[in-house]
């Protein structure tokens, strides 16, 4: 089946299944790539972001909300910016800022029996507290189909995309990155393990306010770091399975 996604009226991005076949890792953000971000989850981080940084430094909405974003920017994530700028313990943070409301994500069966399907291992690998990606992953009902999930601890907060986050993925589960494939909602976070070897698919959003996502929506050609893009993960992987299943012939031995 060939899949075929438009992106702002001038890019066509024809996706051609078969480097998938040698995949047997698959490694998948959490937040905005699992999930849509029409569920507003990151709504509510940011105000729980805003409220916290607002104490902090005692000062306004709008200065918080400056400085958040020039860390997210800078760092990678506006904890890593706290915690490189200000020495800032970094547990009460993820504690508070993850403290959101998850009636908004729905269950996702389609895209819970996709994973399921996926020959070999699956990873989460956030940015995010474990204890976030566990209840997201929950409520969306594909928790159980991961082998274990990769956090901004486990990644001795160190955030994607900085390189030494994914070697310290790749060392902890023992991951080749030639036949892994990653998924992610930010493109530049998809730059390191495009040269590391890795397969990389976008799961694109209109929603996304971050640099490179603007900028790779005005592109009309992809970057060569992105392989693969979609807009809905669940149809995207079913694709994937056309080549990455055995058939019934195959599992007989035909």
């Amino acid at each position: 089946m060939v899949y075929i996604i438009a992106i702002c009226m001038s890019m066509t991005i024809p996706n051609n299944f078969e480097p998938f076949a040698h995949v047997d890792t698959w490694v998948f953000d959490l937040d905005n790539t699992l999930y849509s971000p029409e569920c507003a989850l990151f709504v509510q981080i940011d105000k729980r972001m805003n409220a916290f940084l607002r104490e902090m430094f005692e000062v306004g909405h709008e200065e918080a909300h400056r400085i958040q974003k020039h860390y997210y920017h800078k760092y990678g994530t506006t904890l890593s910016g706290l915690m490189k700028e200000h020495n800032l313990a970094p547990e009460g943070f993820l504690e508070y800022v993850h403290d959101i409301d998850l009636s908004s994500v729905p269950e996702a069966p389609a895209l819970g029996q996709a994973i399921e399907r996926l020959p070999g291992r699956k990873f989460v690998f956030t940015n995010g507290s474990r204890k976030h990606a566990e209840r997201v992953a929950a409520k969306l009902g594909v928790l159980q189909h991961f082998d274990d999930l990769f956090d901004i601890v486990a990644s001795d907060y160190t955030p994607k995309p900085a390189p030494v986050a994914y070697a310290r993925f790749l060392k902890a589960h023992g991951v080749e990155a030639k036949s892994a494939a990653m998924f992610e909602d930010l493109p530049h976070n998809l730059e390191n393990p495009h040269a590391l070897g890795m397969t990389t698919v976008l799961v694109r959003s209109v929603f996304g306010e971050h640099p490179s996502q603007q900028a790779f929506n005005a592109m009309k050609a992809k970057p060569q770091h992105i392989h693969h893009v979609t807009d809905d993960l669940a149809v995207f992987l079913e694709d994937v399975l056309s080549v990455t299943t055995p058939t019934p012939l195959t599992r007989q031995g035909r």
